[in-house]
């Protein structure tokens, strides 16, 4: 993980508002809409939930793909997301344009285990990143990520650098 240009950004998700805000030097620079998980807070593994705590970005993904390039298992698929696309493939859950995997920082909160079983955010596969400009963005319908629109995870995909902190709240 390197963090050697912007030792001084970090993100913070409020998930009660559902928004992100990208502060520098303690003071915020930018706002975006975002949607958390539809099935509320929580770190535990299948649990569909957006965890809370301390992380930081452990791998950006995506940075040369064009916006709505469709990924699945991190990798693009040469597809770009349509209206066309998305009614063809009901099924999928969309991530697009980008990907800002997180990786928790709290032993037993979102990293290892604790007693239900595991709670660890990087191996739950939990990102911000790009969904459909159709989707609904202020209220929480995502498996768990946190969902941008694709203009604006790009924007924010150039302003942090892998090692940036992300703190994700209830309020």
């Amino acid at each position: 993980m390197k963090n050697s240009n912007n030792l001084d950004i970090q993100i913070v998700i409020n998930i009660a508002q559902q928004y992100l805000t990208v502060h520098q030097q303690n003071k915020e620079i930018a706002r975006y809409s975002i949607s958390t998980a539809k099935n509320g807070i929580g770190s535990q593994q299948d649990s569909g939930c957006t965890p809370l705590g301390k992380h930081v970005i452990a791998e950006k993904i995506g940075g040369s793909v064009p916006s709505n390039a469709v990924l699945i298992g991190r990798v693009p698929t040469g597809e770009i997301y349509d209206a066309e696309l998305g009614k063809s493939h009901p099924e999928r859950d969309w991530i697009l344009s980008r990907i800002l995997w997180l990786s928790g920082l709290e032993e037993g909160v979102n990293k290892g285990a604790n007693s239900q079983g595991g709670c660890d955010t990087y191996k739950r596969y939990i990102y911000i990143h790009g969904t459909p400009d159709t989707e609904p963005m202020d209220a929480p319908f995502s498996h768990g990520c946190i969902r941008m629109r694709n203009a604006d995870i790009i924007q924010l995909f150039e302003q942090v650098s892998e090692g940036t902190f992300v703190t994700i709240t209830a309020e």
